[in-house]
């Protein structure tokens, strides 16, 4: 019976991955801060150690006897060295890291360059290594993202989008990114490699919002704005350090086409997402419950 590290087994994608590794047999152990909340994985039959993944040592101990890594904890805070070397160290046999299609975006976004060395210390390692790039990742009321808009379309009759609307968006359901984990973890032919792992197809964000509403069975008005004097207008607050809630490289981003093919993970591992319509369904149930 392998052995399997989780990192970020408390959060969003771990929480998920977490039942699915038991389930195929796996032993697991989360590494976890002192503070993390632990009430998503509580249930399970698991091992938690508490450490941090700026810590070098308390990796090595926590990657002790251990068989396999799967590595869900963000890698764009600067730790992605830290836990190379500490696998290295530990001769795990088999690692997997999560990553971001984000690292693929035009904008000089903060985490850009940190997240292209994560990646880059990862391939050079002599780890049998894989790199999952999910895009957005949505699924549940826990989610950052998707669960913001489906309230705001379920409590007002008009919805602003700054822009056309017309760029494209992949997102991928939480459980689909959670089972290509353990998909590459079971298939060699992924050692050594990276793979975007997007949803099934692309939508504009006009499309986000008109599935979404037909599920919510609501019309919802959807107004235009131009994006520039917004992006425009934040930047300024930015410059001289007016905080608010909306980015202008979020406006930016949002106006990014973000749209990649999975077909090298469908050939390599049998990759098959659900289409955005069944998981965003998922997503209203949950959260109507």
């Amino acid at each position: 019976m392998k052995r399997v590290l989780v990192t970020g087994g408390t959060g969003f994608t771990g929480s998920r991955l977490v039942p699915l590794l038991i389930q195929r047999g796996y032993r697991v152990r989360c590494l976890i801060r002192r503070t993390s909340d632990r009430s998503r994985i509580r249930k399970y039959e698991m091992e938690c150690v508490e450490g941090d993944l700026g810590d070098v040592d308390s990796l090595k101990d926590a990657m002790r006897d251990v068989d396999m890594l799967a590595n869900v904890a963000s890698i764009g805070f600067g730790h992605a060295p830290g836990i190379v070397d500490a696998a290295m160290h530990s001769n795990i046999e088999r690692a997997v890291f999560i990553s971001t299609t984000a690292l693929f975006t035009t904008l000089n976004a903060p985490s850009k360059e940190v997240r292209i060395a994560a990646e880059e210390k990862i391939r050079k390692s002599n780890l049998n290594y894989t790199i999952l790039r999910p895009t957005m990742i949505y699924g549940s009321a826990d989610d950052r993202n998707m669960c913001r808009l489906i309230r705001a379309l379920q409590k007002y009759p008009i919805f602003p989008i700054l822009g056309n609307g017309e760029s494209l968006q992949q997102p991928v359901y939480v459980g689909d990114v959670a089972q290509a984990v353990v998909g590459v973890l079971e298939e060699d032919k992924s050692i050594r490699k990276a793979y975007n792992i997007p949803g099934a197809r692309a939508l504009t964000m006009n499309q986000v919002v008109d599935t979404i509403c037909a599920l919510l069975k609501k019309r919802v008005r959807k107004i235009h704005l131009p994006a520039g004097p917004f992006v425009g207008g934040l930047g300024i607050l930015e410059d001289i350090g007016i905080k608010f809630p909306l980015k202008s490289e979020q406006i930016l981003r949002h106006n990014e086409d973000k749209a990649f093919s999975y077909v090298d993970a469908f050939k390599d591992f049998g990759y098959s997402p659900m289409d955005f319509e069944e998981g965003i369904g998922r997503e209203i149930r949950e959260m109507a419950n």
